[in-house]
């Protein structure tokens, strides 16, 4: 991918706020330095943590192109800048849904950065913890057999709370983000998928990240994680 006039703004724009106004902890990133085609899974603890991410992506060599809810890309001015800069629409619970998938994919192929929050919603777990998650990063990782990372972030939910609005800038909050090892999902290569082998691949993507977090939290998380499916009862999705 290319750097566009979208990405270069958002660069020019963003990059320098950030440095100014957020401390950084970044660590791991020399693991996506790899001419192959990656796809990333991130945890998603409030509105603030995707320019997080993209920072410490684009901080480490690669252009970070997200899957991200359709209606984001309806705004005039943000709606513009995410598909000029060649980030992904999901369109939730329509038939359009798969295609994110298949733009992910040729992402992939093409040598890019895929990023994936494999919840798919920010974590409605009340210690925000990673959430049981999706199926679409497993699905890609096994379509494309292209190296998964987990990088978990820590921090942004105190610029921008969970479910809230309005930024906290001052004092600047410390940031943290880690990529962990490659998830290994070669055993399962090749292999018919089918919703066991998307359930297996998805709880080892989750595992790994939850262990990421755990590091940089020096915590312990819950042995149960909340379940998405609860989330989805009541509407929130």
């Amino acid at each position: 991918m290319k750097k566009s006039w979208a990405y270069r703004f958002i660069v020019v724009v963003a990059r320098p706020l950030m440095m100014i106004f957020t401390r950084r902890v970044w660590a791991g990133g020399e693991k996506l330095l790899t001419k192959s085609g990656i796809i990333i899974v991130s945890n998603h603890t409030s509105n603030f943590d995707p320019l997080v991410l993209a920072h410490f992506i684009n901080d480490n060599g690669r252009l970070p192109q997200f899957l991200a809810k359709a209606e984001v890309f309806k705004l005039p001015v943000a709606g513009a800048i995410l598909r000029a800069s060649g980030q992904i629409p999901v369109h939730r619970r329509t038939s359009l849904a798969p295609n994110a998938l298949s733009d992910a994919e040729a992402v992939v192929q093409a040598g890019g950065t895929a990023v994936i929050y494999p919840e798919g919603t920010l974590t409605f777990d009340p210690n925000l913890w990673p959430m049981t998650g999706q199926s679409g990063a497993a699905r890609l990782a096994l379509a494309t057999k292209a190296p998964l990372f987990p990088v978990a972030q820590w921090g942004a939910h105190k610029v921008i709370p969970r479910f809230r609005k309005g930024l906290k800038l001052i004092p600047p909050q410390t940031l943290y983000v880690t990529c962990g090892d490659e998830v290994d999902l070669s055993d399962l290569y090749d292999k018919e998928v089918n919703a066991e082998l998307l359930a297996l691949a998805t709880e080892r993507i989750m595992d790994a990240l939850t262990r990421v977090l755990a590091e940089i939290r020096k915590e312990t998380p819950p042995l149960v994680r909340w379940d998405r499916r609860e989330v989805n009862e009541v509407g929130n999705l």
